[in-house]
């Protein structure tokens, strides 16, 4: 990807998280604050690929404004445990997640160690 595709992207990258904060900012009553502490854990949490976080917030944009053109309230969305819907959330985006790299890696590192100890 040359320099130009790079910044093509980083612009296209930064309107598209625009789009979505207004649009979930505008969102009646708890809708928006509800997002921030979610986004706030995806951000910990999340993918660390920039690509892969855009979708997962468009995606719970989505599910927000449904709800909110429902009627649901915030807590039938998330449920009794926040903490475990945003897992759950979470769990159709893993790939992309720095803890799941760091636990590929601890894998595979524990996996050349006993190659080692065989051959030795």
């Amino acid at each position: 990807m040359g320099l130009t595709d790079a910044v093509s992207r980083m612009v296209g990258d930064k309107r598209r998280y625009k789009q979505y904060a207004a649009r979930t900012r505008a969102l009646p009553g708890g809708y928006p604050t509800a997002i921030e502490g979610l986004e706030r854990y995806f951000y910990v949490f999340g993918p660390g690929d920039g690509e892969q976080l855009l979708q997962m917030l468009d995606d719970l944009g989505e599910l927000f404004e449904q709800s909110a053109a429902a009627g649901t309230p915030v807590r039938e969305v998330v449920g009794d445990d926040p903490v475990e819907f945003a897992e759950e959330f979470l769990r159709n985006y893993r790939e992309g997640a720095w803890i799941a790299k760091e636990r590929r890696r601890l894998v595979d590192a524990v996996d050349r160690a006993t190659a080692e100890e065989r051959s030795s």
